[in-house]
């Protein structure tokens, strides 16, 4: 039976188990929020030792705070009581409650990219590191760039699968942008209606600083209607295929703030565009107008309002076609900067072993006793050390390749190695700066954070998340 087969109507889905890797991977991820709130004190504590340097310190502090300890946290505290199921509203990275979905679409993925190309509308560029450095280049020095990435928000358990943007004056700052999210199938709408994808429009008016996270990001004009209307009026303009449908008081109008701590506002009226250009529907007709009997799939299968995001990004073959998460990649690099870390220091004891004897171990170098086997204790030091770097080089690959056992033996030895100097640091006293230990403490930090994060275990695990998809899709008859 092929993943892609759905279960009979009416058949309920099983119910996922909680793993060991499941249960490990929650441990770590509070562990690695834990160690970083350490790791920004003992950053900020070392911006006191260096004068006006310590002002760089401090911009590292900053960097802490706002990129890794606050997402860490939100994400930890957003799980326990944000609810995992739609509201109306898309989830940040950090878990927070992102832009308020304002519209829905009818029709295939081709359909929606020719009405909205047709309107004028630039479909902006995923984003990576290149396309990240080159947005901040482009508004530190006002270039226009069309194809700006937008920020990934999570619907359904996943981000959206493309998104469209219109730059305002050529000036990056400013832009008109919309993201969409296509349905899982049998999915509906409160209230029952069916629609192929869910959308969230809203103007970036300027960069700033975000609210909750302190990052650095761009601030949306906090009357998102105007946005919302501002989409379909184009598309309605350049295509007189298009139907639109407007589902009232579909939420109830609110104030609140979005993932940024924006303001945001709405009557809560959800707008329906159809794209599947079937018919010619004249612009004057009624746009409360019912919706045309073929605007709704009948579902296979009525969707639970819980169910798990494994399962419903599943539904969409993410897990299949996913590329290598940046988590992933920055943490396979963060183990190699490691390896290059351990080497100097392999390095470093080898030209200054007879002062390692004296003052670390109290062994004088003249010692006629110890003399005779210093070379060979040395000897034996480095190429341990040199083989224990080998391996980490091969953990680096594996973990690059999505190898979910090798994630986990490097989360545990970073883990165990982190462990060993809090204890030290809180136990014994002993001093953690940037002139012992605090660089490969750093990095330790930094790796659990990066493969300990929802993009990098969900990659690594992908074929048993694949698995057990099958499970939910596999009918009743063939168990």
């Amino acid at each position: 039976m092929s993943a892609v087969e759905r279960p009979t109507v009416g058949a309920p889905p099983r119910a996922a188990r909680l793993s060991g890797n499941a249960l490990l991977d929650g441990f770590v991820f509070v562990y690695a929020g834990l160690a970083v709130v350490w790791l920004a004190w003992l950053v900020l504590s070392e911006s006191f030792e260096f004068g006006w340097f310590g002002i760089l310190f401090f911009l590292a502090f900053w960097l802490v705070v706002a990129y890794l300890v606050l997402p860490r946290l939100h994400r930890i505290l957003t799980t326990i009581y944000v609810p995992n199921y739609f509201i109306g509203r898309a989830r940040t990275s950090d878990g927070l409650l992102g832009d308020p979905v304002n519209l829905a679409c009818l029709g295939d993925e081709a359909d929606l990219h020719a009405a909205l190309v047709a309107a004028g509308w630039t479909r902006a560029d995923g984003l990576t590191l290149a396309s990240g450095w080159r947005i901040v280049m482009s508004t530190l020095n006002r270039r226009s760039y069309d194809e700006a990435p937008v920020s990934p928000l999570f619907l359904f358990g996943r981000k959206q699968d493309f998104a469209y943007q219109q730059e305002v004056a050529g000036n990056p700052a400013k832009r008109h942008h919309v993201r969409f999210w296509r349905t899982p199938d049998g999915w509906l709408l409160p209230g029952g209606r069916r629609v192929d994808w869910l959308a969230a429009g809203t103007f970036d008016r300027a960069v700033g600083f975000s609210l909750f996270t302190l990052q650095i990001t761009h601030k949306i004009d906090a009357d998102i209607d105007v946005e919302r209307d501002h989409i379909v009026r184009t598309v309605m303009d350049s295509n007189a295929d298009v139907r639109i449908d407007v589902i009232e008081d579909f939420s109830t109008g609110y104030h609140s703030r979005n993932g940024g701590g924006d303001t945001i506002r709405t009557d809560g009226d959800l707008p329906v565009i159809d794209a599947r250009q079937m018919v010619e529907v004249p612009r004057t007709e009624a746009t409360h107008a019912k919706p045309h009997p073929d605007s709704s799939r009948m579902p296979v299968a009525k969707r639970p309002a819980f169910e798990s995001a494994v399962v419903l990004a599943e539904d969409e073959r993410a897990a299949r076609t996913a590329a290598r998460p940046v988590p992933t990649t920055l943490g396979a690099g963060l183990i190699v900067v490691r390896v290059l870390l351990g080497a100097v220091w392999l390095l470093a004891l080898g030209l200054d072993w007879n002062t390692v004897l004296e003052n670390d171990l109290g062994i004088a170098p003249s010692d006629s006793d110890w003399s005779a086997v210093s070379g060979t204790v040395l000897t034996v030091v480095l190429v341990l050390g040199s083989l224990l770097l080998a391996a980490e080089l091969v953990f680096a690959w594996l973990v690059s390749q999505g190898s979910n056992w090798a994630r986990i033996a490097v989360m545990v030895v970073a883990m165990g190695s982190i462990t060993t100097a809090a204890l030290d640091y809180f136990l014994d006293g002993q001093e953690i700066t940037i002139r012992t230990t605090l660089l490969t403490l750093a990095c330790d930090i930094l790796v659990l954070l990066a493969l300990s994060s929802r993009s990098s275990r969900a990659w690594a695990r992908r074929p048993r998340i694949r698995q057990r998809a099958d499970q939910f899709t596999e009918p009743p008859s063939s168990r």
